[in-house]
Order: C-alpha cells, then structure tokens, then sequence
C-alpha cells in the first residue's frame, strides 16, 4: 500500500475546505480577542487595576457559552447533516463579526463584549462538529494524520492571530483595519465552508431539548458513560488544556518579571510553545504508523513533565539588564536558549499526547453518539480551564509559589494524573511499551498488511521467532488483535502485564494442562464470535533453529469450529536477535535488528495446516 503524507489531504476536496474554515475561525477567535484586550488596556479610560480586571472578565465571558451551549451544539451534529450546520454557523459569525466591528468603530465595550459572548457560543457550536465530521470524511488511516493536521492549524492561527492583532492595534487607523479584517475573514470562512462535502446527521430522529441545564448534564452523563478507554481520554483531553492553560496564561508574566523581557519576548515564547505543539502534531503520523497509536499519550505526559521540571531548573537567577530584553538581545543569552528548548519540548510532546486522544474519541465512539461525546469533550475542557485560573490564583497569591515553581507544581501533578489515567485504562501503557519496543530495539518495516480486513474476525497465522514477536505484531497492525501463546511465555514478568491488557490467549499442551487447553479453544471461539481478530503461531513453541517447525493441528481445529478468513503472516530478520533463542548472541548481538513484518491474502477457513505452513514459509522466504 502506498503510503502518503498527511500533507496530501490538503489537496482533497474532501478535507481542504473544512481545514481552511476551522483555520479562519481560530484566526478570527484571536484577532478579535487580543483586539479587545488592546481596546480595554490602552483604548480606554480605566485604571490598571479595572483594566486587568475586564481582562479577566473577558476571558471568563468567552468560555462561559462553552457550559451553556456545548450540549446544544452536541444535539445540532448529531441531527442536521454537517456540512449545512456548518455553513449555518459561519453565517452566525459573519453577523457577530458586523457587531464586533461597530463596537471597535464607536469605541463600545458593551458592543465588543456582545460580540466576545457571540463569538464564544460560535465556537461552542462548531466544535462538536469540527471534530465529529473528520471520521466522517476521512479514512481509519487517514484520521491522525486529519487531527494532527487540525491542531496544527489551530494552533498556528491562534499564534497569527494574536501577533496580528498585535500588529493591527499598534498601528494608525487600528478600529478600521481591525474592524474590516475581522468580517473580511469571517466571510472568507463561509465561503470555504460552501466547497464542504456532503455529510449526512447521523441521527436525525432525535429529538430536541432545549434545556441547557438538563441537557448539559445529560451530555456530561454520556461522555463519561463511555468505554474506559474514552471517557478517561476525555479526561485526559482536559487534563492537557488544563496545563496548557496555566503556561499560556502565565506566559506574559513570566517573559515580563523572570526574564526582564519586553513585549516581543512575549511573543518569541509564544511562537515556540506554539511552533512544539504543531510539530509535535504533524509528527504524531509518522511516530503512529497512520493508526491511532495511543502509546504516544504516556510518552507525550512523559515528556510534558519532564520538560516543565526542567523549565523550573532552567528559570533560577536569569540575568537582568539596564534595559528590558528585546527578542534579540535575549537570544545573546545562553541560559535563554536552555529555557526556549524547554518550552519547545512542552509544546512538542504535548502533540504527542493530545493528537493521539482526540482520534481515539473519534475513533471508539459510535456515531449517533460521537458528536455529543465531543460536546461533553468541550464543557470537561472550559470547566478545567476555570480550575486552572483558580489553581494558579491560589498557588501565586495565596501560597505564594513563583511562577516556575508554579511549573514544576504542575508537572508533578502531571504524574499523578496520568498515573491515575493509566492506571485505570492499561491499553495506554501497554501500548507505549509495545511501542516503545517496535521503534527502539527494533526498526519494523510491514508489508501487505492491508490484507488484514478492517471489520470481522479473522485469524492470523504467523512464524513463530522471538519472545516478542505478540507485540512487533500488535504493534504494527491497526486492530487490536487477541493473540495465543504457549502459557510459560504469556507468564513471562513484565511481558506478562502487556499480554493481559491485551487479552492474551495462555494455551498449554493437552498433556501439561488440559483445563488450560479446553479453555484456550473456549476464548478463541468467543473472540471470533465477536468479530475480532486473533493471532496463533502454529508451531506452538519458539524456533531453536530460524527454521519453521511443522504447524500443529490445533489451527485446524480452531478454523473448522470458526470458518473466518484466515491470512498467513511471516516475520523476517529476526532470528539472532535479543530475544529470539539463537545461540551465540550475546546480549547486545543484532540488538537493533530490521524486522519486515509480511502478510499474504486471505485464504479459506478449510486450509490445512500443511498449506499454511508453506505459505508461511513463502512469505518469510530465505531470510531469517
């Protein structure tokens, strides 16, 4: 199959549109937010302290429609077809923009403040169908690479749109320019959203309720209601805008006081924690091998904490100057170089982490439920956000932490969270440690694996090489896949762990342990009923030569009680590696082995062993 950038969907009708138009809504959003802020602050007779104070007004007046009207926004996707919801709603924003424009033209907070409360409920309501639409018009393999490239975008635009209205208000002339910028680029956004293709309502029979309160809370009760593995993704979700919020908002301060910098470090600090987030999202396809990887989270919490500690490391006893550092001048120091990579690093593996949970709650949630499991997604987000402004009130006023102890404050609770996350839901750390192995120890390289059919049981059939060979395989096909394994591997430590998260089949011979054996056939079948996919290694013990051993009879007796499709599979190259039983290896021989992983078509469930065997045989050919 051949594989293709997640760049190449910027020139399909199918996701080009939509990511033009979320892109000019986040602009927007900023553009007119920072706009405002420039009006209150230098635009208008208040006091500093009043100043400030509608500052944070603001900021709490543009998520408050996030409670109000998430819900809402929930039913309106599952209902009404995507497409002319959308254009619906960027109509919405060309009206909010007219009045946000009329209040910078008369210089009217009420006006602006009407527009800031409108442009909140826009976003409320697009956002449970931004992110519902994408496994709509995208495929299974496409969907990280669409998320990543969505919170890219966001990202970016809300940098552009911040450093632009940065721009706009420091010049002559700002109420016109800003004024007609905002409606310029509301406009552009519904037109882009014309050329949005067609998707249909999901659920169209559903019935309204307009009661916010009710139906909040209803939506709420969904989210959490789902799967383990979602509702703490949810979790996880607001856990990452959480953090987030805290560095964005602390951000000013910090360029301001800890490192005497003027406002266009401000702005340096916030190009580079921006710049990490969108390159940590673009990467999250190629990290993933173009299937939802949730291994990335626990190796994107990782990295968050580790980088925030050593950001509040890196801040001791920065050096002052007679003059208030330019972007410039800070980059003659060194120690600023140390704490730009820091933030980097936070940006970056905060990509990992956030990428891979939004397309996991796209992916597992049903899709008359998906758009209000991502309303409930967005109340979670704007309630933590509230939290963390409290949080970061009590630490810096009340227990008066600095603002980098503030930093390392989070990233210890980053561990605590994420632990509990894991803890929870052991997918993720048995996926990062699957992971982890296939692209450390191992460089993996799959063919043919489109062979693997998307939906409906199957059975693979594979050699049988290595103590590993479970999890190069969970690893590299996008299913979750239920393998058996001789019962002495499957009890191996560590491995152990993983194998049980998985849903492992532990089989022993009929001789050693025939309740084992009975019941290994009773799970199988089980799995096959339910339409998964499951993995044997016929030979039923590891090679001791390279070579592949007579396949045993058990894979006949599983396909004449489970007629599915079965599909031969062969490992090649890993023979002589750690932990394969080739003699001689010595313990750092092949360590870093490349491994080619080959799938063949699907055969009949009355194959016989001694087929699949050759066919196995075929696929791995003369290499080891």
């Amino acid at each position: 199959m051949t594989q293709h950038s997640q760049f190449a969907l910027l020139g399909t009708r199918r996701f080009l549109p939509f990511f033009i138009t979320q892109l000019l809504g986040a602009f927007n959003d900023n553009v007119f937010k920072q706009g405002l802020i420039f009006v209150i602050l230098f635009n208008m007779a208040f006091s500093d302290k009043t100043g400030n104070l509608l500052v944070n007004f603001c900021h709490m007046l543009f998520i408050l429609p996030f409670f109000l009207f998430s819900a809402l926004g929930g039913q309106f996707g599952e209902k009404f077809a995507k497409d002319a919801l959308i254009r619906v709603i960027k109509l919405a924003e060309i009206i909010i923009m007219l009045v946000g424009a009329a209040g910078f033209f008369l210089n009217s907070l009420p006006l602006l403040l009407l527009a800031l409360f409108g442009m909140g409920t826009h976003s409320a309501l697009f956002g449970p169908v931004k992110y519902s639409i994408l496994p709509a018009t995208l495929r299974e393999e496409e969907l990280v690479g669409g998320n990543a490239l969505v919170e890219m975008g966001t990202f970016l635009a809300i940098l552009a749109g911040t450093i632009g209205a940065g721009v706009i208000m420091s010049g002559s002339h700002s109420a016109g320019i800003v004024s007609g910028a905002i409606v310029l680029v509301a406009c552009l956004g519904y037109v882009a959203s014309r050329n949005i293709p067609r998707s249909h309502a999901a659920l169209p029979e559903l019935v309204l309720d307009w009661n916010i309160f009710r139906q909040t809370w209803a939506t709420v009760r969904l989210g959490l209601g789902q799967r383990p593995a979602v509702s703490r993704s949810l979790l996880g979700n607001s856990w990452f805008w959480f953090i987030g919020s805290i560095y964005l908002a602390q951000i000013p301060a910090f360029a301001k006081d800890l490192l005497h910098g003027d406002k266009t470090v401000i702005t340096l600090i916030l190009t580079v924690f921006s710049v990490g987030i969108a390159l940590g999202s673009v990467l999250c396809e190629r990290l993933s091998g173009r299937k939802v990887e949730i291994g990335l989270v626990p190796f994107g919490s990782m990295g968050m904490t580790i980088f925030g500690i050593l950001l509040w490391w890196h801040s001791a006893g920065f050096p002052t100057a007679a003059e208030p550092y330019t972007w410039l001048t800070l980059l003659g120091q060194g120690q600023a170089w140390w704490l730009l990579a820091d933030i980097l690093g936070i940006g970056i593996f905060g990509g990992f982490y956030i990428v891979p949970l939004y397309a996991l709650i796209q992916s597992r949630t049903v899709e008359n439920e998906r758009a209000r499991v991502i309303a409930a997604n967005n109340i979670l987000n704007a309630l933590f956000m509230v939290v963390s402004a409290l949080v970061a009130m009590l630490l810096l006023n009340v227990a008066g932490l600095s603002i980098p102890q503030l930093f390392l404050v989070v990233s210890l609770m980053n561990i605590a969270v994420n632990a509990y996350i894991f803890k929870i839901v052991p997918e993720f750390t048995m996926r990062f440690l699957i992971w982890l192995l296939s692209h450390s120890m191992y460089r993996v390289r799959h063919e043919g694996l489109e062979a693997i059919p998307d939906e409906g049981a199957a059975v693979l059939v594979c050699n049988h090489v290595s103590f590993v060979d479970a999890l190069l395989i969970g690893g590299a096909v996008r299913r979750p896949v239920r393998f058996v394994m001789y019962y002495k591997i499957y009890q191996l430590p560590v491995l152990n762990f993983i194998f049980r998260t998985a849903g492992t089949v532990p089989i022993a011979g009929r001789s050693e342990d025939e309740k084992t054996y009975e019941q290994a056939f009773q799970r199988i079948a089980q799995y096959l009923a339910d339409g998964e996919v499951v993995c044997i290694f016929p030979e039923g013990k590891l090679t001791t030569s390279g070579e592949i051993d007579e396949f045993k009879a058990g894979v006949e007796r599983i396909l004449a009680a489970n007629p599915v499709p079965v599909i031969p599979m062969a490992l090649q190259g890993l023979w002589g590696s750690f932990f394969s039983r080739a003699p001689h290896k010595g313990l750092f021989k092949r360590f870093w082995s490349r491994i080619t992983l080959v799938a063949g078509q699907p055969m009949p469930a009355d194959t016989g062993r001694l087929v699949l065997q050759e066919q196995v045989a075929q696929l791995r050919g003369d290499v080891r």
